[in-house]
């Protein structure tokens, strides 16, 4: 029996309690498998942390994770820490030196919910969004000096470097060609961003020709928000920055229903470093222990966990028990205009899991 030691980062917020409807969940999927078994290894890392060690997490904390098969994270930000110091002291603290550059985030209506886009002509929207994560926007260069004066000057300095540009558009050809409808759209802002992202048009135009079964195209970034509104048909695989494609993927899942269904994988494709798989969702302390956060997204970016390690049989059976406690609008949470809690979404998952008819 193949075993997966998994390492557990719940974070902040409500992310304690989707992390633990998640491992529920994985543990179910395992069980009626037989084929596999998980271990969790649990991480107290996030604000609370860093209240008490003045760290987001401890100095050799990758050397603790680093030999799990995934890291599965549930969020980060508190309302009295400033975000800068959560997000770089403890996601991109672990997305950057595991270089887990490719970041996709998959958006589709699931059974049950309802699109804003509804009435929008067409096929509802299906895409898988490739964001990425390692550079750009988010490479953290740059700095401030005379501060407070009136000559302070603060640059945040987006860094972008042919290899990665390159390995980022070859991995979204490649995601592209495993889709039926083998079809790409690379996002940037060459119009007015002139030398960085005419750079990525350059690359894109390089890579294509060794994929001739995908047909792509290219959209400013400001235009692509349009089409996703009102053309969401006509798009399938989409790659974009950092900065962009964060924002076009928070788009995209409320486009889809609701931000608390869409999950992420935070891949590292050579596979040197464990892959992070979580929630978009964040913290939302507005409802931390009130038992109503929405756990789909957590279970989604399971599924995604389970493919990654090679259990494609369990990561599809999670999808359809998924898809079959969405379509019942009593397990809908209150994001979902429902009344449902974590837990009666999450029993009713690990029923539909042990159904034989999953």
């Amino acid at each position: 029996m193949k075993s997966y030691r998994i390492a557990a980062i719940p974070g902040d917020g409500i992310g304690s309690e989707v992390i633990a409807a998640g491992i529920r969940a994985l543990e179910a999927c395992a069980a009626r498998d037989g084929g596999f078994s998980f271990s969790f290894d649990r991480f107290d890392w996030g604000s609370d942390y860093y209240k008490k060690h003045g760290v987001m997490m401890p100095a050799d904390g990758l050397k603790q994770i680093k030999d799990c098969n995934a890291i599965y994270f549930g969020a980060v930000g508190a309302p009295d820490v400033p975000d800068h110091v959560t997000l770089w002291g403890l996601r991109l603290a672990i997305c950057q030196p595991f270089d887990q550059y490719a970041n996709v985030r998959p958006t589709r209506i699931l059974p049950g919910i309802t699109s804003p886009l509804r009435h929008v002509s067409g096929p509802e929207l299906d895409w898988m969004i490739v964001r990425e994560n390692s550079e750009g926007e988010y490479a953290g260069v740059g700095g401030r000096v005379h501060r407070g004066l009136p000559e302070e000057v603060a640059t945040d300095v987006a860094m972008f470097t042919r290899n990665g540009v390159a390995r980022i558009m070859r991995f979204a050809f490649d995601l592209a060609r495993s889709r039926p409808r083998k079809r790409l759209t690379v996002v940037t802002k060459s119009n007015a961003q002139r030398h960085a992202m005419v750079m990525w048009d350059e690359i894109a135009a390089e890579v294509a020709p060794n994929y001739p079964d995908v047909a792509w195209d290219k959209m400013l970034v400001d235009a692509m928000t349009i089409r996703m509104t009102m053309q969401p048909g006509s798009l399938d695989t989409i790659v974009a920055t950092n900065l962009h494609a964060d924002i076009l993927s928070d788009l995209a899942a409320a486009l889809a229903g609701s931000i608390g269904i869409a999950p992420t994988a935070n891949l590292n494709p050579e596979r040197q470093f464990p892959s992070m798989f979580e929630p978009i969702h964040g913290s939302a302390f507005d409802i931390v222990g009130k038992g109503i956060a929405n756990p789909v997204a957590t279970f989604w970016s399971g599924s995604m966990m389970l493919e990654h390690l090679g259990q494609k049989p369990a990561a599809e059976r999670l999808m359809r028990a998924i898809e079959r406690v969405t379509a019942d609008a009593s397990l809908h949470t209150p994001d979902l205009g429902g009344k449902a809690t974590t837990d009666q979404v999450t029993d009713a998952l690990c029923a539909a899991l042990a159904d034989d008819n999953m």
